[in-house]
């Protein structure tokens, strides 16, 4: 009697869609409650704009889609670690080396999910250190769209996110991207208005 021969089985894309089981900004009271699937297409789209100013206004040469796609993947760890507090993470410096390397195991944990074929293509998206200009621009992208969360609690009368808005504002505004500047100044006022009062041509 022949027996059934199982496929193998690979559960890295199940694992992803449940980055919307992941919520953000844990303590803190949210308006509207945002998860890390949500937060990593805002980085994505922001990270892909920021290159996107920075080659035409500023001569830059970076690829605007391995932004976005560094930005999409930047928080797959916390499906196992979830979103740590940012006042836990840098609790002291060797806490925050230590969650460093349970971030790094979870990325290898996500990668051996996938055939290794696949996970040898995946891995560039997990571990981009070394690619110093795209991790300064994916990072000023987490940022402004931290920022912009705060924007949109603030409109809705959650006063919780003041102090993390004019935080997060002033690092950005410190910033030494020309391109993050821009953000700031054209880009970002959009984000404060309600929708009619938003152009819409």
């Amino acid at each position: 009697m022949n027996e059934t021969v199982k496929p193998e089985q690979f559960d890295f894309f199940a694992f992803l869609s449940r980055m919307r089981y992941i919520s953000r900004w844990g303590l803190m009271r949210n308006t509207v409650q945002e998860n890390i699937q949500e937060h990593s297409l805002d980085v994505a789209v922001i990270a892909h704009a920021l290159v996107m100013i920075r080659n035409t206004y500023y001569a830059g040469t970076l690829d605007p889609s391995r932004a976005a796609m560094y930005g999409i993947f930047h928080d797959a760890s916390e499906i196992f670690t979830g979103d740590m507090p940012t006042p836990v993470k840098h609790f002291n410096p060797d806490f925050k080396q230590s969650f460093h390397k349970l971030e790094d195991q979870a990325r290898r944990k996500l990668l051996a999910m996938l055939p290794p074929e696949l996970a040898k293509e995946y891995e560039p998206l997990f571990f981009f250190d070394n690619e110093e200009e795209y991790v300064h621009l994916v990072k000023a992208a987490d940022k402004i769209a931290a920022l912009t969360k705060c924007i949109e609690e603030g409109k809705s009368g959650n006063n919780e996110f003041r102090r993390a808005e004019a935080e997060h504002f002033e690092q950005l505004s410190a910033s030494k991207l020309p391109e993050v500047i821009y953000f700031l100044e054209k880009l970002l006022p959009g984000y404060r208005l309600s929708l009619d009062e938003l152009k819409l041509g």
